[in-house]
């Protein structure tokens, strides 16, 4: 990197706006600090990769969200119910913690009902998506006294109704429907638009919503519409209430009484940069203008405001996690011809330093499947070295497999340095896997400088066991199909 070109910027800084408002760097020791613990202590206990999420700000986040939007609709004479969407990292734990804070949660399988359930969870406070919910996870659902689950298409009316049937049971339901506004992000994660797998179209929502009403089994309580996922406007939002709420007076002369409750989804975005903090929504703001919304739009339609629920996920956990790796090896590769020397991060850089850590897409597959990028900062010590353009890799056999896409990091950034990604708290643990036969990583929450394991990891014996051998009692040969002729 040429010497006029070098960023100012403090490459120990532990930017708040990223990483967890309790994260800091120790003024004596000089090493990251996560709720009042040295990251090193962590991985002394529990190796790395670790996956690390800090209660204190989940719970903080959780309370923040569901005050910030339960006030803004009784401002507006209505109420809100906030699911927390487990998707996003779902364990007993972190159930426990949403149920405290006064959150339901929203399940989208069977293993993740099983999971909410175990906890202890009320079967009231949990909400049951899926786009394929088998006639088996139906069944569990409704025999278990879920709150309301989602249809998510014509087949499941009569599923949902049946089941409910057998059971003795009127079950609660929504129709998810897509509003056709599309939310301004990653393709994969606009879920609204016409042409994709989940909900219907909200020109039918009149008809299958009369062929819900039919079913003595079945109570309709309104419908639903998820726009996306990492959305930091609330244009999208605006224009999905307007055309939702704008059949509710069709909806209600159909059933003969007001619509109670609409669903707006979730998908409120989070920085995962400093360069997005920015622009990052702050729940109380959006708050307000989702409430808002919602009464000019009733008041245009002229009905009354309806009861709201919300399910924001990656907003409330994502920001409590950070994942520390191990350095392993690093390499400098020259950026040579001037269409490759990359212009990022405030510099201008001829190389750039590739950074492998002893996991990779394998226990964050974000950066693989939709360019996610993340911040990463040395744990176990600082550095006053010039900066290096960094792209942090794992070890996996892909060329794509990136843990972050490019970072200034201390060109002195070496072998058995501790890095810390921050923001992981999403879609990383959730989205694991064991590529290459490597074992998924623990997580540990952390609270009031105490660590505790939530998540156990995986061992390589533990994979390898599950191959069956040959002579083994699950090998024994099974006749399902004709034997060969000689």
């Amino acid at each position: 990197m040429s010497e006029r070109a070098r960023p100012a910027v403090n490459l120990n800084e532990i930017d708040p706006r990223v990483f967890p408002a309790t994260a800091e760097r120790c003024t004596g020791c000089h090493q990251l600090k996560l709720n009042g613990i040295p990251a090193i202590k962590l991985t002394d206990r529990f190796g790395t990769p670790l996956y690390v999420l800090d209660e204190d700000v989940a719970r903080s986040r959780a309370r923040e969200a569901r005050k910030a939007l339960q006030s803004e609709f009784a401002r507006i004479g209505s109420d809100a119910t906030v699911y927390y969407a487990g998707k996003a990292f779902l364990s007993t734990a972190v159930v426990r913690w949403m149920a405290d804070e006064g959150l339901n949660v929203d399940v989208a399988s069977g293993g993740e009902l099983a999971v909410a359930l175990a906890a202890g969870l009320a079967p009231e406070r949990i909400g049951f998506h899926g786009n394929n919910k088998s006639e088996a996870e139906i069944a569990e659902a409704v025999a278990a006294g879920v709150g309301t689950i989602v249809i998510d298409s014509e087949q499941e009316i009569a599923r949902v109704a049946a089941a409910a049937a057998e059971a003795g049971r009127i079950q609660r339901v929504r129709l998810r429907v897509n509003s056709g506004v599309h939310a301004s992000t990653h393709d994969f994660l606009a879920t609204a638009h016409e042409d994709q797998k989940f909900g219907l179209p909200l020109e039918r929502a009149v008809e299958l919503v009369g062929r819900i009403a039919e079913s003595d089994a079945l109570e309709f309580v309104g419908l639903h519409c998820h726009i996306g996922s990492q959305i930091f406007a609330t244009d999208g939002f605006r224009e999905s209430a307007r055309r939702l709420l704008g059949v509710y007076p069709a909806l209600g002369e159909l059933l003969g009484r007001p619509v109670p409750e609409l669903n707006l989804g979730g998908g409120f975005g989070i920085a995962y940069t400093p360069a997005q903090a920015a622009d990052a929504p702050e729940i109380r703001a959006v708050a307000r203008e989702l409430a808002d919304i919602v009464a000019e739009t009733c008041a245009e339609a002229g009905i009354a405001v309806p009861k709201l629920a919300f399910e924001p996920g990656r907003s409330i956990i994502g920001p409590a996690g950070v994942t520390l790796y191990t350095v392993g090896t690093t390499k400098a590769v020259a950026l040579s011809g001037t269409e490759s020397v990359e212009e990022q991060l405030d510099g201008v850089f001829d190389e750039r330093l590739y950074v492998s850590v002893d996991g990779g897409m394998s226990d964050n597959l974000r950066p693989a499947l939709y360019g996610a990028d993340y911040h990463v900062r040395i744990a176990n010590r600082e550095s006053d070295a010039p900066p290096a353009l960094a792209r942090v890799v794992g070890k996996h056999c892909e060329s794509g497999d990136i843990v972050v896409q490019r970072d200034l990091l201390p060109g002195d950034v070496a072998p058995g340095d501790l890095l810390a990604v921050a923001a992981t708290g999403a879609y990383c643990w959730s989205m694991s896997s064991n590529y290459n036969y490597v074992p998924r990583p623990p997580v540990v929450a952390i609270s009031d400088g105490q660590a505790r394991l939530i998540v156990r990891g995986e061992t390589i014996e533990e994979l390898v066991a599950k191959s069956v051998l040959e002579g083994e009692p699950d090998a024994e040969p099974v006749a399902l199909g004709r034997a060969k002729r000689d």
